[in-house]
């Protein structure tokens, strides 16, 4: 079966715009589109703080945490400062995601 082009400056046209699409496409592919880069700051335990109270004062004052599910929040700040138990040790050094 053969295809007969009937009007070769259209296909051409056509061929062109498809290929454009196509490389816009793939070279858009990488990029992200992020608001806001992610920061790091350090806190450090002082007597009476729990992860609890460290996720609701984070979900109250950084952006990052706003309208987040607090135990969604303490289970990030667990994973991220390696933390296995609930118990936090005075002095401890922990690294919180902020905006």
């Amino acid at each position: 079966m053969k295809i007969k082009i009937v009007n070769k400056k259209k296909f051409l046209r056509s061929c062109i715009l498809l290929m454009g699409i196509i490389i816009v496409a793939v070279l858009g592919i990488n990029n992200t589109y992020s608001k806001a880069e992610i920061t790091y700051k350090e806190d450090y335990i002082i007597k009476g703080d729990t992860l609890w109270s460290i996720a609701e004062n984070e979900v109250n004052t950084n952006n990052y945490y706003k309208n987040k599910d607090i135990r969604k929040v303490m289970y990030e700040i667990k994973e991220l400062n390696n933390i296995k138990n609930e118990n936090l040790e005075i002095g401890q050094k922990i690294i919180i995601p902020n905006l």
